[in-house]
C-alpha cells in the first residue's frame, strides 16, 4: 500500500508542538487602552487572550519574554485543548520555564525543555526530572490551596472533579507507576506509525524524507532545517540531539495519549503515540530568530541548523523571562496578586463559552491553531470584544498537503472568520503562516448569521486532518481518538511582576 500524497495522515490526531513560529501575543493584540478593562484600583490595562490548540506554550513563553518591551499590562491567558495530556504538558512546560534560577541553571533548563518538548526519547537524567515533577504535580492537582501556593500562575478551577482525576492519572503515568519501557515502548510505536504512514515507501523512507524536506518545507520557507537532523527525527523521533546519540533511550511518556481501537469488533482504549511524524518540532522555535547572524548562508546553504537556532531561541526566551521577573524581587516589591473574583469559575468548552455572560466579548485576542479551525464559529466570535483580533494558524508547514489544499484551507479559514464577525487584515505575502483578522467596533453576529462552521466543503481538509483526509481520499478512516471535550486551563500574569493566579470566570 502507498499512502497517497496529500492525505494528511502524518499530522496525526494529537498535536504536541506547534506548526508555526512563536508569536508575541501583545504584538498581535489591539493597542493598550488605559480606560478599557482596567483594574479598578490601579487602572492597569488588562489583556485577555483565548488560545485554542496552542499545545506547547510557545506563544505564551515568547509573550512573557518580550513583556518588558511593552507598557505595563496585566495578562490573562485562557488555554483550551482537546485532550488532558496537552493540558498536563502545558503545566510541565511552565513549571520548567518558571523554575527559580537557583534550582536549575539556564543551560540545563533549556536542554531539558528541548528534550521533553520535542524528543521521543530522553536521556535518563531528563526522564528522572519528568518523573520528579510528575510526582509533585500528582499531589498538587487535587489540592487547590497547595497548588495556588506553589504554582500561583496556574488556575485549574474551570476543570470538573472527574477531569482533575483524569489529569492526576496522566501525571501518575508520567511518574512511572507502570514500570519499565514496555508501559510505553516509544521506539516500537514510532516505527509502527511510520510504517503505516509510508506503506510501500517505508524501505525508501530516506528518499521520502529528503523529498518532503527539500521540495516542501524548504520551498515554504524553512530552509534552515538540515537534512541530517530531519532524517534523524523521521527515523527515531529525536529532533534535538544535544549529547551522544546513545544517551537517548528512555521513552518520553509526555507524548503518550489514549485512543479507541477496534479489537474483535469492540472498541478498546489504548495508549500510544498518535502525534506528528511528518513535519517535526523544528518550526516553532527553529526557523525564525531575532539574531540575523544565525540565518546567514555560505555558498547558498544556511550556516546554522534548525536545532541550533531552536536551542539559541529557547535559551534567550528563558533568559529574558528570568530577567523580567528578577528586578521586582531585587527591588523588594511585594507580589501583586489579583483580587479573587466573586465565586468559582465555570468550566466551558469552545462551543459553549458564549453561553456564559462572563465570557461574552471578554477577549481582546483569539488564537486558533490549524487543528482547531473547525471550532471557529459565530458563537466563538461572540467571545471577542469589538475591536479585538483573531489570529489563525494556517497549514503552511503540513508537508502532506498539496498547494491547492493549502490555498483551499486558507480560503476556508477566511470564510469561517467572516461568518464569525471578523474582517481580514492585509496579508504581507502570498503564502502566509497566519491569517490575521479584526472585529469591527460595532460588530455583532449571532448563531444564525452564518453557515454551519462544523461542516467543511468536501474538497478542503479542515483539521483534525488525519481522520478527515482519509475520508477525502475515499478510504476507511483509522480508529478514532478518545473523544473528550476541550479542557480549559487559565494562566494569569502581569508584565512587570511575578506570575499569579486568576479565576477565569465568576460563578453564574
Amino acid at each position: 500500500m502507498t499512502t497517497p500524497a496529500g492525505s494528511g495522515a502524518g499530522f496525526g490526531s494529537v498535536s504536541w508542538w506547534g506548526l508555526s513560529p512563536a508569536l508575541d501575543l501583545q504584538a498581535e493584540s489591539p493597542p493598550v487602552d488605559s480606560d478599557l478593562r482596567g483594574d479598578a484600583e490601579t487602572r492597569t490595562p488588562e489583556l485577555d487572550v483565548l488560545l485554542l490548540g496552542s499545545v506547547d506554550g510557545r506563544h505564551l513563553l515568547r509573550t512573557l519574554a518580550r513583556a518588558a518591551l511593552w507598557p505595563r499590562r496585566r495578562l490573562h491567558f485562557y488555554v483550551l485543548e482537546n485532550n488532558l495530556e496537552a493540558v498536563a504538558r502545558h503545566i510541565l512546560i511552565f513549571s520548567l520555564a518558571l523554575e527559580e534560577p537557583e534550582k536549575m541553571g539556564l543551560q540545563e533548563r533549556s536542554e531539558t525543555f528541548l528534550e521533553v518538548w520535542g524528543n521521543a526519547l530522553l536521556r535518563p537524567q531528563v526522564a528522572a526530572f519528568v518523573r520528579a515533577q510528575a510526582k509533585r504535580l500528582v499531589h498538587l492537582v487535587p489540592e487547590p490551596d497547595r497548588l495556588a501556593e506553589q504554582l500561583p500562575w496556574l488556575s485549574l478551577g474551570a476543570l470538573k472533579f472527574r477531569e482533575r482525576d483524569a489529569l492526576e492519572a496522566v501525571f501518575r503515568f508520567w511518574a512511572g507507576r507502570e514500570k519499565g519501557p514496555e508501559a510505553f515502548p516509544m521506539s516500537r510505536l514510532w516505527d509502527s506509525r511510520l510504517r503505516h504512514y509510508l506503506g510501500s515507501r517505508y524501505d525508501a523512507r530516506r528518499g521520502v524524507s529528503d523529498w518532503d524536506l527539500h521540495m516542501k518545507l524548504h520551498d515554504r520557507g524553512a530552509r534552515v532545517i538540515h537534512t541530517r537532523e530531519f532524517r534523524r527525527w523521521r527515523d527515531t523521533g529525536v529532533a534535538f540531539e544535544l549529547r551522544d546519540s546513545s544517551a537517548y533511550h528512555v521513552p518520553n511518556r509526555t507524548l503518550a495519549s489514549g485512543r479507541l481501537l477496534s479489537h474483535h469488533g469492540e472498541r478498546v482504549a489504548a495508549r500510544g503515540y498518535w502525534g506528528d511524524i511528518a513535519t517535526g518540532p523544528f518550526v516553532a522555535f527553529g526557523i525564525e530568530t531575532d539574531d540575523d547572524s544565525l540565518l546567514r548562508t555560505s555558498n547558498g546553504q544556511p550556516v546554522k541548523t534548525a536545532g541550533e537556532i531552536t536551542q539559541h531561541n529557547v535559551t534567550e526566551l528563558f533568559r529574558e523571562v528570568a530577567a523580567w521577573r528578577r528586578p521586582r524581587t531585587a527591588q523588594g516589591n511585594p507580589e501583586q496578586v489579583l483580587e479573587d473574583q466573586d465565586g468559582s469559575p465555570e468550566r466551558c468548552s469552545a462551543q459553549t463559552l458564549h453561553h456564559k455572560s462572563c465570557y461574552k466579548e471578554r477577549f481582546q485576542l483569539l488564537y486558533v491553531a490549524c487543528g482547531m479551525v473547525h471550532l471557529l464559529s459565530p458563537d466563538l466570535g461572540a467571545t471577542v470584544a469589538p475591536g479585538g483580533r483573531l489570529v489563525v494558524e494556517l497549514a503552511r508547514y503540513l508537508v502532506d498537503l498539496r498547494q491547492e489544499q493549502l490555498q483551499g484551507f486558507a480560503s476556508r479559514v477566511e470564510e469561517l472568520a467572516r461568518a464569525a464577525g471578523f474582517t481580514l487584515l492585509p496579508q504581507a505575502r502570498p503564502l502566509e503562516t497566519f491569517a490575521r483578522f479584526h472585529k469591527a467596533p460595532d460588530s455583532a453576529c449571532g448563531p444564525g448569521s452564518a453557515v454551519d462552521s462544523m461542516t467543511p466543503p468536501p474538497d478542503v481538509p479542515t483539521p483534525p486532518l488525519e481522520d478527515l483526509s482519509q475520508a477525502l481520499e475515499g478510504r476507511t478512516p483509522p480508529p478514532e481518538p478518545l473523544k473528550r471535550p476541550p479542557e480549559s486551563l487559565a494562566l494569569s500574569t502581569e508584565s512587570d511582576s511575578t506570575t499569579r493566579e486568576s479565576d477565569p470566570c465568576p460563578h453564574l
